[in-house]
């Protein structure tokens, strides 16, 4: 591709254009999984709705690969490409919150932590993640599992409307009545049908709420795991709670001769109103005798960033993860074997519940077609040391290959590494067929294909 073709496209945007040879240009294809370096011809960091424009036309006319780039935690690294273009969507980060209506217009590039800290004054949230640094565009697009998941149902559930770029270069405003098929494809089918540049969500009343790790030792991870089994079923759905194995890290909460350890993990978080907190998260705090816990009232903020200083940027990464509608006897026994064998403090495993308000959607409501699923499951392989890949890599591999056997076929879109390729019918699960045909109307070139890919 010759200057003269940088120039122009970058003439026709407000934002900048990043090219090979700029002095920049390793900052702007940099992306949040270290693992991934890939060299995009072309990364336009978008200003607006029209760069994003300027950036699928000029794809789509030169037959370049497209990736688009949200909060740049993509695991596999979809937010980059090598010698396409890079539609760089974190400078628009704005979030604009309507406290009479509830709602939220959210820019394509704001992180949860964007989100929280504009709705938080007003006393209202939407389910986000567990990590902050998270793009809310990622997380929304693949369904949105998080603490308030079982409370408000999943990030997508609570989306009113979209702004999207399509392939044609078009921006469409999208929701249940104008464009209906789109606005289904995008809760749950992931970056396949274009590129949102802002998101406009129904939010509820969350503000402060009650919860934080508890660290019980590995001797205890069974009676952890079938309390859990046991109480999610009847728990309040103002509950979120979710165990796993954790290394400690060296914090002031944690015994200083125990760091660097491996213990059993609960992270609790009760939405509801405080003076029930106690009795909410009492039969998993008191499962066993707890070796440490920061457990409190704070702000719904402030548990959804409380992991943040454990992922930074630059760590390597590899994930799997599974779907399954019950915690059977022999899934726990492989969580035995392959949780405490957890490699770094970054790494971790966790079993999120989307049961209560998640199940309250019919599975053809969204593209999120997982409805009859209680348990989605993550083993997220984190470290800083690439010399350490291949016995890490090794590790997630191992408990994957232990855990699928008593798991549905298809797991969390948002939890797949990208030789999960091969799953993608199994992942988007009787959603599949439509999501093809709307792929058709959309994108029958399938430009966005920098993804968990449903071709066209």
């Amino acid at each position: 591709m010759g200057s003269k073709t940088i120039e122009e496209l970058a003439g026709a945007v407000h934002g900048s254009v990043v090219a090979p040879g700029d002095e920049d240009y390793d900052e702007a294809r940099t992306v949040y999984n270290a693992m991934i370096d890939r060299r995009p011809a072309a990364v336009v960091r978008c200003a607006n709705a029209g760069d994003v424009m300027a950036a699928v036309d000029f794809a789509r006319n030169n037959g370049m690969p497209l990736a688009v780039r949200g909060g740049a935690h993509s695991v596999p690294g979809y937010g980059t490409c090598d010698g396409g273009v890079v539609a760089d969507l974190t400078g628009m980060r704005g979030v604009r919150v309507d406290p009479v209506r509830r709602t939220a217009r959210v820019e394509g590039g704001a992180t949860l932590g964007d989100l929280n800290a504009a709705t938080y004054p007003f006393g209202l949230a939407v389910t986000g993640g567990i990590i902050s640094t998270t793009g809310v565009g990622g997380i929304t697009l693949g369904g949105g599992i998080g603490y308030l998941a079982r409370k408000l149902g999943l990030t997508c559930d609570n989306l009113l409307s979209a702004d999207v770029v399509t392939a044609d270069g078009r921006l469409r405003v999208v929701n249940e009545k104008e464009e209906p098929d789109l606005f289904w494809a995008l809760r749950g089918g992931s970056g396949n049908f274009g590129a949102v540049t802002s998101f406009e969500f129904a939010l509820s009343p969350v503000k402060d709420v009650f919860g934080g790790p508890m660290l019980f030792e590995l001797e205890h991870a069974e009676a952890v795991l079938k309390r859990y089994r046991e109480y999610i079923e009847e728990a309040p759905e103002d509950l979120g709670v979710f165990p796993g194995f954790q290394i400690a890290p060296p914090l002031p909460f944690i015994p200083e001769d125990r760091h660097g350890d491996t213990f059993a993990l609960v992270v609790a978080c009760w939405a509801g109103p405080m003076e029930e907190a106690e009795a909410a998260i009492r039969p998993m705090r008191e499962v066993a005798p707890r070796v440490a816990e920061m457990v409190g009232p704070m702000p719904y903020p402030a548990i959804n960033s409380a992991f943040d200083p454990l992922v930074p940027p630059g760590l390597q990464h590899y994930w799997k993860g599974v779907f399954s509608t019950e915690l059977t006897d022999d899934a726990i026994a492989a969580h035995l074997v392959h949780g405490p064998k957890v490699p770094a403090v970054n790494s971790t495993m966790h079993i999120y519940s989307i049961n209560g308000a998640c199940h309250r959607m019919a599975p053809g409501d969204t593209a999120f077609a997982h409805r009859e699923a209680t348990f989605a499951t993550v083993i997220a392989g984190m470290w800083p040391d690439p010399a350490e890949n291949d016995a890490n890599t090794a590790w997630v591999r191992d408990y994957y290959a232990a855990v699928a056997p008593h798991s549905e076929a298809g797991g969390y879109v948002n939890f797949m590494a990208d030789d999960d390729q091969h799953r993608a019918a199994d992942n988007y699960g009787s959603s599949y067929p439509r999501l093809v045909e709307v792929k058709r109307a959309y994108d029958p070139g399938n430009l966005f294909r920098v993804n968990h890919n449903i071709k066209p």
